[in-house]
């Protein structure tokens, strides 16, 4: 055997105090050149049994031995270290690239697995040196038309693989992949689990494998365990593995495909052009039109960077288009307030919006409760008012007000860029619009998180202490926990297991149903967009390619995507 896990346990002790049993008695074989599948649902142990088989986690008792490499709980740092070097890992959602090209990317790393140091580098000498390699790791993993692409622009699928190609680069025994096609379309899928066949099959790297999608196990995984609380309750076929697995799924709740004629957002001949300094013309979207009706479920699908992501964000006022108009309607249905133009009527619009990222972080150094309290006050009527009185005592004009308030629905990391640029300090955030009153935050989440099953417990947690599942749900929960008119979602359930997937999905249609909720969403989940959505918008290459019922536009992507894992579906 090339892995065997013996009697492993692995606790987690919380900054409260409180402990969390993560894995109980594991005991594992792994062959050379398997590609061994994990499911399970969020927080049933999957990323920590990465974690340990890849040096970078202590645990309780037992011991994981690769090929002649034992590593004890109780054994020195010297031995975790050497665990390192027999593996590679790619982490659910990890996106660190440097901000170089595509091909820049998989040079430094060559070039660190051998000297030590990605960062200082010679690259007239590693050019000459590896650029065969790297090019071969390129083609492997599907990126050969990117090579001199900016990392950082790329699509997250695309990011996915290029993650994937530098962790090849390391020249590992055993590769360790965590949700590695999260965030991709079917297409973009199919080549990530193409890449891995072959890296599996021509480099004859072991792959241990966590997903949360059936089918992709049933595609590329040789065998299949099931953790459940810690616990290996499954271990043999994928499908039979996975039919264990999706027994206990909540039934589906009917959506109402009710659709008024009520337009709330009317997107006009929208024109975005993106430039790059090197790679040329990545993206022209041109003459995209369509409207939004009021409580409408409306799914953006297309290819990974086909520019569903920047098409919301012009919908949600947080990019700018080049030409054309993006209108809402206001709450009074009296008139029409254009999106990209700063005013207090944009204002009243964002207050009633809700906006999930697909690169979403929640603050390290924050409890859930502190989030929330923030998101709260940020949409809560009364500090808009008390913001409109403090900008005009501060001398700040109704639209530098609306400007900055327009950051509280950006990304922290984003927000705090944006203020550094204009000479402000985050804190101008904080003065303006104070958070809600910590003790009413549970009470006004309760609904919320019982409808996304999460626990109340989690409050008091840090992100670092949630689960991958949890850190979803808990963003969500940011995003909805002002009860908006509008929610915008992109690519949010990508790292939620099918019965997971399932509460929020049926949590979602309660939420359009009970209070008359507009939802745009970009998902890569087939599935997931035939039981959600009222209306489909298929985008391919920055054009409106489709239009209207969810399964016709979804049959007509299906085709443009060929992919072979979905048969497996």
């Amino acid at each position: 055997m090339m892995i065997e896990i013996r009697n492993l346990n692995k606790t987690y002790k919380l900054d409260n105090g409180e402990t969390i049993t993560a894995l109980k008695d594991i005991n594992l074989n792994i062959k050379e050149g398997e590609i061994l599948g994990i499911i399970g649902r969020s927080g049933s142990g999957k990323t920590s049994l990465l974690r340990i088989l890849r040096g970078v986690e202590d645990f309780d008792s037992g011991s994981v031995k690769v090929n002649d490499l034992e590593v004890k709980h109780d054994s020195s740092k010297y031995y975790f270290n050497k665990l390192k070097k027999e593996t590679a890992i790619h982490l659910q959602r990890s996106f660190g690239l440097w901000p170089e090209s595509v091909y820049n990317n998989v040079i430094r790393k060559l070039y660190g697995a051998k000297y030590g140091d990605e960062a200082t580098i010679d690259f007239d000498f590693a050019n000459d040196q590896y650029n065969d390699e790297a090019r071969k790791l390129l083609e492997m993993v599907g990126l050969e038309d990117k090579i001199d692409h900016y990392a950082p622009v790329l699509s997250g699928g695309e990011k996915q693989r290029l993650i994937i190609a530098r962790q090849l680069a390391k020249k590992p025994k055993i590769l360790l992949l965590d949700e590695p096609a999260t965030m991709a379309c079917p297409k973009t899928k199919q080549s990530i689990l193409k890449a891995i066949k072959n890296i599996n099959k021509e480099l004859k790297v072991t792959v241990v494998l966590v997903s949360h999608l059936p089918e992709v196990h049933q595609y590329l995984s040789d065998r299949l365990i099931l953790l459940k609380d810690g616990e290996i309750k499954d271990d043999g076929n994928p499908k039979e593995v996975v039919d264990e697995f999706l027994k206990n799924i909540q039934d589906e709740i009917p959506l109402d495909k009710k659709l008024t004629d009520n337009t709330l957002i009317k997107v006009k001949d929208v024109y975005k052009r993106y430039y790059l300094l090197t790679g040329g013309n990545v993206l022209e979207m041109k003459d995209v039109s369509f409207d939004v009706n009021r409580e409408d479920i409306l799914s953006l699908v297309g290819s990974s960077g086909a520019g569903k992501t920047i098409l919301l964000r012009m919908i949600g006022g947080l990019d700018q288009v080049d030409d054309g108009k993006i209108l809402f309607k206001t709450k009074d249905n009296d008139s029409w307030i254009d999106i990209s133009k700063p005013s207090i009527e944009r204002m009243n619009i964002r207050k009633n919006l809700g906006f999930m990222h697909q690169e979403f972080a929640l603050t390290h150094y924050s409890t859930i409760k502190d989030q929330i309290a923030v998101k709260l006050g940020f949409k809560n009527q009364d500090t808009v008012d008390y913001a409109k009185k403090k900008a005009k005592e501060e001398g700040l004009s109704d639209e530098i007000l609306d400007c900055l308030y327009q950051l509280t629905d950006l990304p922290e990391i984003e927000a705090k860029s944006r203020l550094e640029q204009a000479g402000l300090l985050p804190k101008i955030l904080n003065d303006l619009f104070p958070k809600f009153p910590d003790k009413a935050v549970k009470a006004e989440v309760k609904p919320i998180f019982d409808a996304l099953d999460l626990s109340l417990d989690i409050l008091n947690r840090r992100s670092y202490e949630l689960s991958g599942g949890q850190k979803v749900r808990a963003t969500l929960a940011l995003a909805i926990c002002s009860k908006p008119d509008i929610l915008m979602l992109d690519e949010p359930f990508g790292d939620l297991d099918p019965l997971t997937l399932r509460i929020v999905a049926n949590s979602i249609k309660t939420i359009n149903k009970e209070l008359g909720t507009t939802i745009l969403m970009i998902s890569h989940n087939i599935n997931f967009i035939e039981e959600l959505s009222k209306r489909t918008v298929l985008i391919e290459d920055g054009k409106l390619v489709g239009s209207g019922d969810p399964w016709d536009v979804l049959d007509k992507f299906k085709d443009l995507c060929n992919a072979e894992y979905l048969q497996h579906n």
